[in-house]
């Protein structure tokens, strides 16, 4: 077996040194995030966010696109994020042991897939009204039970208009062309109002993201003092000619000086080598990183977003022979990864573990 020598360059071989610790560092962040992805159930008394894929792709494979579900440590319900792919994703999720502590209610009619999707999840967030984001809320409207669904104002007048409407989908909403159904009660909020989440011990605050041509949301969720955010689509701020992103590392910069904040989910669609202006309202490896170093000068200090948990959704899938875009962003995030970030790229079904940093168990 090959030993790689860690010990100081000599004269002339400095430009040996810098690969070997890039490739130390993303093994170590390979070994810090594996407990993430097959982490054992969390105790009783523990803090912080569990989190299931339930659909994880940009495009291309309509049963595997953005979704995922959200709870605090000893909360029954879950929060949807997105609905892209539902489920599809809870059988993914069923078959990893994903729900294996979930609490089913006995003499129930429903499969177990049924009750998760009827009664484990007391609601859902919607981004952004763009297809790979609702069509799997849309598709199992049919069967679900009445929740509410919190947005921006213009993402669900758009829900409203462009699909509950008797033309595309039955309504199924509480507003709209009649007879509205009733089933979903629209929560709209505006950036910055902090709301409840019902049915969860949940709370939420939207801020607004740039994408393209249109405007996507951002989450930012807590319970006690442990937070965590979760980003609809976004371009980067430089490339969209906006501040949405900059805003967003303001208000999350004293959460990460405090050691508050759990992690995220943020979209990287595409390998870098992308055009800026093919990007369409989308992050690459490189222009997530960029951003990232703007959070980390918000932050200040020494290395202050090691060890943040950063997971990566919205991979656009490629048709071209040879071409595997997911690992490609892996590598590339690996490869350009200087602030000690856990970047975490889950597959459908996956449960991850989000424990709350030692600020929050304090609080």
């Amino acid at each position: 077996m090959k030993i790689i020598s860690l010990q100081a360059a000599g004269p002339g071989q400095t430009h040996h040194r810098k690969p070997v610790l890039r490739w130390l560092a993303g093994l170590l962040m390979l070994v810090a995030v594996a407990p993430l992805l097959a982490a054992p159930r969390p105790l009783p008394s523990a803090r912080g966010f569990e989190l299931i894929a339930l659909g994880v792709n940009g495009g291309l494979t309509d049963g595997d696109l953005s979704a995922w579900l959200l709870r605090a440590a000893g909360d029954r319900h879950y929060l949807g994020l997105d609905a892209g792919t539902v489920l599809p994703g809870i059988a993914a999720g069923l078959r990893q042991h994903a729900f294996d502590d979930f609490m089913a209610t006995p003499g129930s009619a429903l499969t177990r897939q049924g009750q998760i999707f009827t009664d484990g999840i007391s609601g859902w967030f919607i981004s952004h009204p763009h297809l790979d984001h609702v069509a799997g809320l849309l598709i199992a409207s049919t069967d679900d039970t009445a929740k509410p669904v919190y947005g921006l104002p213009q993402t669900l007048d758009a829900l409203s208009r462009n699909y509950f409407n008797w033309s595309a989908w039955p309504n199924f909403a509480d507003r709209g062309p009649a007879p509205a159904l009733g089933r979903y009660r629209f929560q709209p909020h505006v950036p910055g109002e902090l709301f409840p989440l019902q049915g969860t011990q949940l709370q939420g605050q939207l801020f607004e993201l740039k994408h393209d041509r249109m405007i996507s949301s951002m989450l930012l969720l807590h319970e006690g003092m442990a937070w965590f955010a979760y980003f609809g689509d976004t371009g980067p701020d430089q490339v969209q000619g906006s501040h949405c992103l900059a805003d967003i590392w303001t208000a999350l910069a004293p959460l990460i000086r405090q050691r508050q904040l759990s992690g995220m989910v943020i979209e990287v669609s595409y390998p870098d080598g992308i055009d800026d202006q093919h990007l369409y309202g989308h992050l690459t490896p490189a222009w997530l990183l960029t951003e990232l170093h703007r959070l980390a000068a918000a932050v200040g200090g020494r290395q202050p977003l090691a060890g943040l948990t950063v997971v990566i959704g919205h991979i656009k899938p490629s048709l071209r022979a040879g071409h595997d875009p997911r690992q490609l962003i892996e590598r590339q995030l690996r490869q350009g990864n200087d602030l000690g970030v856990r970047f975490v790229l889950p597959r459908q079904g996956q449960r991850l573990w989000l424990p709350a940093p030692p600020a929050a168990h304090q609080a």
